[in-house]
C-alpha cells in the first residue's frame, strides 16, 4: 500500500489508550481493530480483516513455536512450584547464610539457576532475603532494589533458556520482515545484547549499593518491619503446605540449559565450519522448543518416581502454562497489529517523514521515547511490541546500526519494567517484601532515572562513533 498518514493511526490509538488505561492489551486490541477497519472499511469487512491478521500470525511456524515454548516453559515452572522445588531451594539456602555479605553473594550467584523469568527470581531469592533481613542489615527498599537489579536487567541479556528470548526474537523477526530485511533475527538479538545499556548500568548501580553503599538504617522500620513475619506466607510457592525438595528445582533447570546448548549446536553443526559458527547457523527457536519438551517429559517422570500424583503434576503444568496466556494473547495481537500496519504502508510513511532527524539522535530519542511509554504502561513486552517496528523502520532509513537500535528498544522496555509502579516486577517484589508499591516505586525512581540519563548519553556517544 502507498505511504499514507493513515498508516500511523493504529499506533496513535495504541499509545494513548495504553497510557490512559495503564494496560497494554486494550490499546493493542483497539489499534488492531482500527487498523483492520482502515484496511477493509465495511461493517463486516473490518472484523473479518482483524480475525485474518490474528489467524495469519498464529499459523506461522516460528510464531507457533514461540507460543508452544512460552506455554511449556511456564508449565514447567508450575510443576516445580507444586513439587516443592522453590520452597526447598529457599529453605536450604536460608539455613546456610549467616551474614549480609553471604546473603548478597547468594543473590547474585543464584542467578545462574533462576534466570528463567523475573517472577521466578523473585519467588526464589526474595523469601530467602526476607528470612535473613536481620543479618542483611539494610532497609527493605534497598533489599528490593538489589534483588530487582538481578532480575529483568540480567534476564534480558541472557540468550538461552529464558521466558524472554522467544518473545524478543519474535519481535525482531516481525519488524525485520516488514522491512524486507533478511538478517537472522536471533543473530540480531545476540548482536544487540551489548547495546542494552540500561541493563548494564542498573546492574552496576545494584552492585554498588550491595557492596559499597552503607545504609543509613541498620534494620527495616515501620511498614517495612517484616523480619518477625513468617516468610512462608509471602508467596504460595514457598507455602508451609508444600514439600521441601530443592532438587526438583535444580535438576529441571540444569537439564533445560544443557539440552538447549547441545541441541542448538547439533542443529547448526552440519552447516558450519566451527563450534561457534554452529550456534549462528542453528535453528535456535526449534532447538529451544525441543529441549523444553525433553525437559518436561523427564521432569514429569522424575516427579512420578517421587510419588507425586500424576493428576496433580498435570494440573500444575496446565495452571502454570495458563499463567502466560495473557502474554500469548498479547503477542498474537502485536503480530496482527504489525501486519495490518505494514499493509497500510506504515514503513513507507515512517521512512518518508523521518529524514529530518539527524542520525546521531535517532537512538537516544528512541530510548527516551520508549522509556517514557514503558513507565506509563508498566510493560516491557508491550513497549517492545509497539516500538520495534518503528525503531527498525527509522534505523533502516537513517543508516543506524540495527543491533544498536534493537538494543535501545529493549533497554527502553527494561526501564519501565524496573521503574514503573505498574510493572509486574515492582508489584511482585513489593508484595513479597511487604512494601507499599507506591513508596517502593518512588524509592527506585531516582536511581532508575540516573541510569536512564547515563544510558541516553551512552547511546549518543555510540551513535557518534558508529
Amino acid at each position: 500500500m502507498e505511504s499514507s498518514w493513515v498508516s500511523i493511526i493504529p499506533f496513535l490509538v495504541v499509545i494513548p489508550v495504553a497510557i490512559i488505561t495503564k494496560q497494554v492489551l486494550p490499546g493493542l486490541l483497539l489499534g488492531l481493530l482500527v487498523g483492520s477497519y482502515l484496511h477493509a472499511p465495511s461493517l463486516v469487512g473490518g472484523m473479518h480483516a482483524m480475525v485474518h491478521y490474528i489467524v495469519k500470525a498464529l499459523i506461522d511456524k516460528s510464531n507457533i513455536e514461540i507460543v508452544v515454548f512460552l506455554y511449556m516453559f511456564s508449565g514447567l515452572i508450575g510443576m516445580i512450584k507444586t513439587t516443592g522445588g522453590i520452597k526447598g531451594f529457599v529453605e536450604t539456602a536460608a539455613e546456610r547464610i549467616n551474614t549480609r555479605r553471604e546473603a548478597i553473594i547468594l543473590t547474585y550467584v543464584s542467578t545462574i539457576g533462576t534466570f528463567s523469568a523475573p517472577t521466578f527470581r523473585f519467588v526464589t531469592i526474595a523469601p530467602i532475603m526476607r528470612a535473613l533481613l536481620k543479618e542483611v542489615k539494610m532497609t527493605t527498599k534497598e533489599l528490593g532494589f538489589i534483588i530487582e537489579t538481578t532480575a529483568t536487567p540480567i534476564i534480558v541479556l541472557i540468550p538461552v533458556a529464558t521466558a524472554f528470548v522467544g518473545y524478543m526474537v519474535s519481535i525482531i523477526q516481525m519488524a525485520t520482515q516488514n522491512q524486507g530485511i533478511t538478517s537472522d533475527p536471533y543473530t540480531l538479538f545476540l548482536k544487540s545484547i551489548p547495546y542494552n545499556f540500561f541493563a548494564f548500568v542498573i546492574i552496576l548501580l545494584g552492585i554498588y549499593l550491595s557492596f559499597f553503599h552503607h545504609s543509613s538504617s541498620n534494620a527495616p522500620t515501620g511498614e517495612e518491619n517484616v523480619e518477625d513475619d513468617d516468610w512462608h506466607n509471602c508467596h504460595p510457592s514457598v507455602s508451609k503446605d508444600l514439600p521441601s525438595k530443592p532438587w526438583n528445582l535444580l535438576i529441571p533447570l540444569m537439564l533445560v540449559i544443557v539440552l538447549t546448548l547441545v541441541l542448538t549446536w547439533w542443529s547448526g553443526h552440519q552447516k558450519a565450519n566451527s563450534f561457534l559458527q554452529s550456534f549462528i547457523q542453528a535453528d535456535v527457536l526449534e532447538a529451544m522448543v525441543v529441549s523444553l519438551m525433553f525437559t518436561v517429559l523427564v521432569t514429569i517422570i522424575l516427579f512420578i518416581v517421587q510419588k507425586f500424583p500424576l493428576q496433580d503434576i498435570m494440573n500444575s503444568f496446565v495452571s502454570g502454562g495458563n499463567d502466560l496466556m495473557s502474554v500469548i494473547v498479547l503477542l498474537s495481537v502485536v503480530w496482527g497489529l504489525s501486519s495490518v500496519a505494514d499493509d497500510l504502508g506504515f514503513s513507507s510513511f515512517v521512512t518518508a517523514h523521518t529524514n529530518w532527524i539527524p542520525a546521531m539522535f535517532v537512538t537516544p530519542l528512541m530510548f527516551v521515547f520508549g522509556a517514557a511509554i514503558s513507565y506509563f504502561i508498566g510493560s516491557a513486552w508491550g513497549t517492545w511490541g509497539i516500538l520495534m517496528p518503528l525503531g527498525i523502520s527509522i534505523a533502516t532509513h537513517a543508516g543506524v546500526s540495527l543491533p544498536l537500535i534493537i538494543g535501545a528498544v529493549f533497554a527502553s522496555g527494561s526501564f519501565g519494567a524496573f521503574a514503573s509502579p505498574l510493572s509486574d516486577d515492582t508489584n511482585t517484589i513489593a508484595k513479597i517484601l511487604n512494601l507499599s508499591v507506591i513508596d517502593y516505586a518512588r524509592y527506585k525512581l531516582k536511581p532508575a532515572l540516573i541510569a536512564a540519563g547515563i544510558t541516553t548519553v551512552l547511546y549518543g556517544i555510540t551513535t557518534f562513533f558508529f
